[in-house]
């Protein structure tokens, strides 16, 4: 495995020596499985708004929050038996009064360490006289269950195998490439930025064949965007201990045939 870029959102890798259906399984875990959370229940004391109670619950259930993996529990596996208790859900009162915008930022968690990724997150604009007051819950889920508990936006493609043959080297294919993958230089045509490469096939088209552009079936580029409160390498590295789980439940299940 390779990194090619980290940030504090997004990381973006190469994996190599696996599968086609590894590869997707990898990125289904890391969309729909990982634990994050989000606001389930939202009880309104008071809403002046224009906008009705159900279009703000949604609101709020979609803002990303940030939060200790390590702290709390999935509602169904907590000791509380899923009644709600401070390790497995938070709760945020909110209250304002017009005219204002009412933010994300606004939101008064029962634990600090909880909160919204981004304070700025528009909600409900309020006019002169018009109030909000609600407490909401937030709750840990899988991005099976729904979508406000997606972790993170994944893409992943084959790595390209870039062959230069006889009558390839021509300074025209290195303009003519969109993503400016090959270099002209020394009267020989090279490749700069293979991973830059869509495999658009231009370049194999222009010089009618000596170049030739395969898809590597054993090498993966992976793009992986945060869209919750973990860091983009959580996310990966978590999504590799829930695979492995999964592969020695498989393997216990299969034990029992013999």
């Amino acid at each position: 495995m390779k990194i090619l870029e980290k940030g504090d959102k997004k990381i973006r890798f190469v994996v190599e020596d696996i599968t086609p259906a590894l590869a997707g399984e990898l990125r289904r875990v890391m969309i729909s499985e990982i634990p994050t959370m989000a606001i389930e229940w939202v009880d309104f004391h008071k809403n002046d708004s224009v906008l009705w109670d159900e279009i703000i619950a949604s609101r709020l259930g979609l803002i990303p929050l940030v939060f200790d993996a390590k702290f709390y529990n999935l509602k169904g596996n907590c000791k509380c038996g899923g009644k709600g208790c401070v390790h497995c859900q938070v709760s945020f009162k909110l209250k304002k009064k017009g005219p204002c915008m009412v933010y994300s930022g606004d939101m008064v968690p029962s634990d600090e360490k909880v909160r919204p990724v981004y304070d700025n997150i528009p909600i409900v604009e309020l006019t002169e006289g018009q109030e909000l007051e609600l407490e909401a819950f937030a709750e840990l889920n899988l991005g099976k269950e729904h979508a406000k508990w997606q972790a993170a936006v994944v893409g992943y493609r084959n790595v390209p195998n870039i062959i230069i043959g006889k009558g390839g080297n021509k300074s025209d294919y290195e303009k003519r490439c969109p993503k400016h993958v090959f270099v002209f230089q020394n009267k020989k045509l090279e490749v700069d930025k293979p991973l830059e490469c869509n495999m658009c096939l231009q370049c194999v088209e222009l010089s009618n064949g000596a170049i030739k552009v395969e898809a590597d079936e054993t090498k993966f580029l992976f793009n992986v965007e945060s869209t919750c409160g973990l860091k983009p390498e959580e996310i990966v590295l978590k999504s590799m201990d829930i695979l492995e789980e999964k592969l020695e439940e498989l393997s216990k299940d299969l034990s029992k045939l013999k």
